[in-house]
């Protein structure tokens, strides 16, 4: 039987860094410089990888010579993160703040939230979100949004198993609709985790809005500090250029989203 441990599963980097691993990150980043080559106004020095978790990407980021920031809420997730990149002789820097209510000592030029990370409360907080990040992103800078729900109508519910160095995470995510009137979905993740025997079980539970897609854009022109550059089509590891959103049939959830700060 598994010990129900009563605990967010952002309070377990290590577990969290390895349910979520199944991306490639050298064509993450690969995927960032061609992005910068083809839509940044300013030269790219110094990325900023907000509600980062452990973040992988920062790590290669660093690996390449850039500028690396982190922002998370989590004191473990950061943690986690400045002692990986310790470890790996790699610089990173975190800052531990909420991703709607932040301004950075010193701005960015390259903003990313990564894993359907962009999840708010309501418009007041997004339009709040936007307003930190154009903050701490120079002018002329992107912001990349990574798998913003836009899909509505299909099933949201899914499950899989990842493992490292005998260490088995089964994650199970899913989602129901809670006030349909205020857009109010319940997200509701569970880790299961076999820790070489060793059974844990840790759950998150949260209440968020939904944000359709053609008022997302109507938020960002209220916003007025950011310009819509598209939304694209992808996997978990790249996007593709060629394969907007608006002529999908089907649009998929694993997408990207680009801003570029006015």
């Amino acid at each position: 039987m598994s010990d129900i441990v009563g605990m967010e599963i952002y309070k377990q980097p290590l577990y969290y860094e390895i349910a979520f691993s199944f991306f490639d990150v050298k064509k993450q980043v690969d995927a960032f410089e061609i992005l910068i080559k083809k839509f940044s106004k300013i030269k790219v020095k110094c990325f900023l990888d907000i509600a980062c978790g452990p973040s992988l990407q920062l790590r290669e980021i660093a690996r390449r010579g850039y500028e690396a920031v982190g922002l998370d809420l989590a004191p473990e997730m950061l943690g986690y993160l400045f002692e990986k990149a310790k470890d790996e002789s790699l610089r990173v820097e975190t800052v531990q703040a909420d991703m709607c209510d932040f301004k950075l000592k010193k701005k960015a030029d390259f903003a990313f939230i990564m894993m359907g990370s962009l999840v708010v409360e309501s418009n007041e907080v997004l339009l709040n979100h936007l307003d930190s990040v154009a903050r701490s992103l120079k002018k002329g800078g992107l912001y990349l949004i990574q798998n913003m729900c836009v899909n509505w109508t299909g099933t949201r519910g899914q499950s899989w198993e990842m493992e490292r160095d005998g260490v088995k995470v089964k994650t199970t995510y899913d989602t129901h609709w809670r006030e349909i009137v205020n857009q109010i979905f319940t997200e509701e993740i569970t880790l299961e985790v076999n820790d070489h025997g060793k059974r844990m079980n840790f759950e998150s539970s949260e209440d968020l809005k939904f944000v359709f897609p053609q008022e997302f854009k109507a938020l960002i022109k209220l916003n007025d500090k950011f310009k819509f550059l598209g939304w694209w089509e992808g996997t978990e590891s790249t996007w593709y250029l060629d394969k907007p959103l608006e002529k999908a049939k089907s649009p998929s959830n694993i997408n990207m989203v680009l801003l570029r700060r006015r």
